[in-house]
């Protein structure tokens, strides 16, 4: 590797949590065993709804498309990150981070975007269940999930041209895996206008589609309080107890990797912060889906019967 402009360096590195062979093993196995364990979770929820007629439903729609950005989310990094420890490498080529940033953007950005569709749906359920199969039409499901795709592609992709622009001429480490926040750090050229990008972009799309939840829960909570029957309000307050758990473990490891990015004085709390972001929600997702869903364990128990015939 050379110092130069951007042209110059052919590949960065990327550290890892440790550079003891002895526990890069143990980190290898438990990483592996977590991918797998996201992989085959979430495929088991997709093939439970896909092959159970009761729960082709919006709610069931939303879940299984969510199910597998989870999949595309972790295999975006978590691959790359067990080929290097398993090598005992740290490189990856140039174009390696700015392809895993497009990746991770896009599959970020499309989970972002099916929480609050998600919520939505819970919303329109428990605030208008007379209208709600008027309103949930497979149209408009359909329609929320192509414009989400679209949105997170387009925003993807104009982060990834406009880190084309930059120079990396010196620093060429990142903490773990390639993040935006992270690579734009190692530019030596001026980052004003992407950091100003970053901004906007998380602000405008974040920041809205989480007042949307947000407002969502609000009248979920107002409209469950107003329920005169106990046992009414425990059903429908467990319907959404497992999407408002999932939306609090993605949006609070998000903030955790901003807030250890801002103030970390070291890239190791950045790494570890940054995969509980990656590794962590793509596998409790099924976890807390199949467990607490009366529904979800039937299909599954159906499914498992139905293979083991």
């Amino acid at each position: 590797m050379v110092s130069g402009n951007q042209t110059g360096i052919m590949e960065f590195l990327l550290l890892g949590l440790s550079e003891d062979p002895d526990l890069q093993c143990i980190l290898f196995g438990l990483f592996l065993s977590m991918y797998l364990v996201t992989v085959l979770g979430n495929l088991l929820i997709i093939l439970a709804i896909t092959s159970d007629s009761h729960l082709h439903t919006p709610m069931y729609f939303f879940l299984s498309n969510l199910s597998s950005t989870d999949i595309c989310f972790s295999t975006s990094t978590v691959p790359k990150m067990l080929v290097n420890m398993k090598r005992q490498s740290k490189t990856i080529s140039y174009t390696g981070p700015l392809s895993q940033v497009c990746f991770v953007l896009i599959f970020a950005g499309l989970e972002n975007f099916l929480l609050a569709a998600m919520a939505y749906d819970c919303y329109v359920a428990i605030c208008f269940p007379l209208s709600y199969k008027v309103i949930m039409k497979t149209c408009l499901c359909t329609l929320l999930i192509l414009f989400s795709l679209f949105i997170s592609i387009g925003d993807a992709l104009l982060h990834s041209l406009m880190m084309l622009q930059l120079s990396f001429c010196t620093d060429f480490e990142i903490p773990h895996f390639c993040e935006l926040d992270q690579v734009i750090k190692l530019a030596c050229s001026d980052t004003l206008t992407n950091n100003t990008l970053v901004s906007t972009v998380t602000s405008l799309f974040g920041g809205v589609l989480l007042l949307g939840i947000i407002f969502s829960y609000i009248k979920i909570v107002s409209c469950i309080l107003r329920m005169l029957s106990a046992g009414r309000r425990y059903k429908v307050f467990s319907t959404c107890g497992s999407h408002l758990f999932i939306v609090s473990l993605f949006y609070g490891t998000a903030f955790g990797v901003y807030i250890s990015s801002a103030v970390a004085e070291t890239s190791r709390i950045t790494a570890v912060a940054s995969l509980m972001y990656t590794v962590v929600p793509p596998r409790m997702n099924p976890l807390i889906y199949s467990l607490s869903n009366r529904d979800m364990k039937e299909a599954l128990r159906k499914l498992i019967r139905r293979s083991s015939l």
